[in-house]
């Protein structure tokens, strides 16, 4: 962990958790309402616009600082790396094991579904967040990002 006066509190502390609301409610989404999976988007979706609102303000203190930018470069990040591609990795998980589980009672099914998306959860994490560093680095910065000015 950093510094206690450099804790970045959307990383470095439980609030990260938030970002991987929407993972879990994909997870259980074949047991709770849908709008109960919609909520966990919107917690998730939530964090990442704190956090790129965050990394924004800390930009504006700075001479050289490029709010504008950092917060694109954020919002996309997290955007892809915390809601998007993992939510739909799970989506897709669950519904693989749903199909390959078709045959069990619907109550062991639902088990099944649901504990196999959790247990991915860990597992994704960070080779997703290694592609979006790839795809950051040598796509969206050099070729979109450049381009903005604050």
């Amino acid at each position: 962990m950093a510094d206690p006066e450099e804790v970045d509190i959307y990383r470095d502390t439980p609030i990260r958790y938030l970002g991987y609301a929407n993972e879990v409610g994909e997870a259980f989404r074949n047991l709770v309402h849908r709008n109960v999976v919609r909520f966990s988007y919107l917690v998730s979706a939530s964090y990442v616009l704190a956090d790129a609102s965050s990394k924004a303000r800390l930009e504006t203190n700075s001479a050289l600082g490029k709010p504008i930018r950092t917060f694109t470069d954020v919002l996309i990040w997290q955007g892809l790396a915390s809601v998007i591609i993992p939510g739909f990795t799970i989506n897709r998980i669950c519904w693989v094991v749903g199909k390959v589980a078709s045959k069990l009672p619907p109550a062991q099914r639902s088990v099944v579904v649901t504990g196999s998306g959790l247990l991915a959860i860990p597992f994704i994490i960070k080779p997703i967040d290694r592609g979006v560093d790839q795809l950051m680095d040598k796509g969206v910065r050099p070729y979109a990002l450049k381009h903005i000015h604050a």
